[in-house]
């Protein structure tokens, strides 16, 4: 998509937006922008605000978990209203506004907590055992893909390592069905935990799914360090101070709670990389940071694993 044609795109999918909410044409002010993805801020006529929400497959199906989830009551943003053109999603929602602090552990916990709790909702992904143990092989597709490709040709070390995994898959992915097991928020950090006058919000929920909520735990400190099973094992403990399924601190497939947590989480990661470079991004000049990220993710994996 051009670029011209992406912002008569995104002008039609606004229209449409404030045509459903009856909403008049606002000034609009980039918060965040990405190639599949971004965010506005929409002032209107009369000094209020909303926030316009676009992006592209695989983000496409977030209006109905947002939807879902304030159902349920979890705290999301209002949705006003959601329309799709030509493969693109565009949200118009609730502006909540700069919130009056970051995030911290104290705060996440009892939000994940709160989600995990939820009843879980039909319409979601679902990861189970199955779906945990499938990941090496999934991404071993995408390896087999991208070398069709000509790409990702000097590869042999990732082959190696998915291959390892995967034979490991079967016995590390057991307990992926103990509790929590449910609604999996999935870009759970502290940047999409808004905390503002009026309480907190969580926000992105465009890959939710169904699956093991230590996934999201294992997530909140992000992927740019180095993970850290200490670190995680103190969270796991204020999760379940916060009313958290004891079981988050059970072992699973014969490793610590944190460390399966972390293994698989890198796991879910690697995958995604993989088929974002192949089927979401598909250009061949990202391939060097796609490599370097998918091989530090790997390593993190294997020792994690015990594989």
């Amino acid at each position: 998509m051009d670029a011209h044609l992406s912002t008569k795109l995104l002008a039609d999918l606004l229209t449409d937006l404030l045509t459903l909410a009856d909403r008049p044409q606002p000034q609009r002010a980039d918060i965040r922008v990405w190639s599949m993805s971004g965010v506005e801020r929409l002032t209107f006529p009369d000094g209020t605000t909303a926030v316009f929400k676009y992006a592209k497959k695989p983000f496409d199906h977030e209006d109905q978990a947002l939807r879902l989830a304030r159902a349920l009551g979890v705290p999301v943003p209002q949705l006003y209203a959601s329309a799709a053109r030509n493969g693109w999603l565009g949200m118009l929602l609730e502006d909540l506004g700069t919130p009056v602090r970051e995030a911290d552990d104290l705060d996440g916990a009892p939000a994940a907590v709160v989600l995990h709790r939820t009843r879980r909702a039909f319409g979601l992904p679902i990861l189970d055992q199955e779906g945990l143990r499938a990941l090496p092989d999934r991404a071993l597709d995408h390896l087999d893909r991208l070398r069709k490709a000509e790409r990702w040709q000097d590869a042999d070390d990732i082959e190696e390592a998915l291959d390892r995994i995967a034979q490991a898959a079967g016995p590390r992915s057991a307990g992926a069905m103990l509790e929590p097991f449910g609604w999996v928020h999935s870009e759970f950090h502290p940047t999409s935990l808004h905390i503002g006058r009026n309480g907190w919000r969580l926000l992105d929920f465009a890959r939710a799914f169904t699956g093991p909520g230590l996934l999201d735990l294992a997530s909140w400190h992000g992927t740019l360090d180095d993970p850290d099973p200490v670190r995680l094992r103190v969270f796991l403990d204020q999760y379940v101070v916060a009313g958290g399924a004891p079981d988050a601190l059970a072992k699973r497939g014969g490793l610590p709670a944190e460390q399966w947590a972390l293994g698989w989480h890198r796991m879910w990661a690697v995958e995604w990389f993989m088929e974002q470079s192949i089927r979401w991004i598909d250009d061949p000049a990202t391939d060097p940071a796609y490599l370097k990220v998918v091989r530090r993710h790997l390593t993190d994996v294997a020792r994690l694993l015990e594989v």
